[in-house]
């Protein structure tokens, strides 16, 4: 039997829940971000100001200079944790294999569910009219028989969208979308991508896996298998995953090193918490940057002995 796999985004999440929570600023541009003076990115922007061509992470100077009529909001990280918990409620109402990815977005294993209630597209309809109703947001959602087709079809009709692919339609579905709607196809391997001559994700499922191979190595041939619409990766609930990690997002560029150390401290904090509850310990520490213009480093020491504590794991990932 073809899995149903669903993947569920609310639409301009942090913005959004602005709007709700401030009537007045329904129907208005919003972005939420830190001011222009303290250096300040856009978090997230509502539609409406979407139009003027901002997105996540332009410099807010830029965005109030497309659009001077926008409200610029402060991030309210705790209250958009608050939201996310309840919708992830209502999620884990319907299957309990629910794999949040962030605080917006999360993927569904339905298979065993989607009999009881009339199909994909009624259980789909079904999720998003709890979510409006129980939250006051709207919530795209893209079904398929695998991680890889939800995710792109819950990006086809944005906001408040709802795209099923039948099962047997995957590859089609794909075939006509730019390489860069794929799954780990970044700026990067886009651009390589095109240098080979393909554009499409139907062209790179027609290439040989051998040259895809040899430019992008095991990865060619994961992008391959996708786009042929091929994707067995399970639904990993928070139970199940191997890893335990934590991350914050600042509200404006920080680049003071007391300052980033005491959120790296509440970080690993978090993080030695949650080990202790699995009753687990770490034997690899990973720590992750990002900077505002989206590039990111990554760092990874492993260790002969298990760490749970904070102490440990900021000494491991300061080293």
């Amino acid at each position: 039997m073809p899995r149903t796999i669903l993947h569920a985004d609310l639409d301009a999440f942090y913005a959004s829940v602005e709007q709700l929570d401030r009537p007045e600023l329904r129907g208005r541009p919003v972005v939420v971000g830190a001011p222009p003076q303290a250096r300040g990115v856009v978090a997230a922007a509502s539609y409406e100001a979407r139009r003027f061509g901002i997105h996540s992470a332009m410099p807010m100077s830029r965005a109030l200079r497309l659009c001077p009529q926008a409200v610029q909001v402060a991030p309210r990280f705790d209250r958009y944790g608050e939201v996310s918990r309840k919708v992830m409620a209502i999620l884990r109402n319907v299957t309990p294999l629910v794999e949040p990815l962030s605080l917006d977005e999360a993927f569904l294993d339905a298979t065993e569910q989607v009999g009881a209630h009339g199909g994909p597209e009624a259980l789909a309809r079904e999720i998003k009219r709890r979510v409006k109703e129980e939250t006051g947001l709207t919530a795209s959602i893209g079904v398929g028989t695998n991680k890889t087709v939800a995710k792109i079809a819950s990006e086809m009709e944005k906001p408040d969208g709802l795209v099923v692919v039948s099962p047997g339609e995957e590859a089609s579905f794909l075939a006509p979308l730019p390489v860069r709607s794929l799954w780990g196809v970044g700026p990067k391997a886009e651009e390589a991508l095109l240098q080979m001559g393909i554009h499409t994700i139907g062209e790179l499922a027609r290439a040989g896996e051998a040259a895809l191979v040899e430019r992008f190595g095991v990865r060619g041939q994961w992008f391959r298998h996708m786009a042929n619409g091929l994707d067995d990766r399970p639904v990993e609930t928070e139970q199940e995953r191997k890893s335990v990690g934590a991350e914050t997002t600042f509200p404006r560029d920080l680049a003071d090193g007391p300052e980033l150390r005491e959120i790296l401290s509440r970080v690993a904090e978090d993080v030695a918490r949650r080990l202790r509850e699995k009753g687990v310990r770490a034997r690899t520490v990973v720590l992750k940057l990002r900077y505002s213009d989206f590039r990111t480093i990554n760092r990874q020491t492993s260790l002969a002995e298990g760490v749970d504590s904070a102490r440990e794991l900021v000494t491991v990932a300061g080293a």
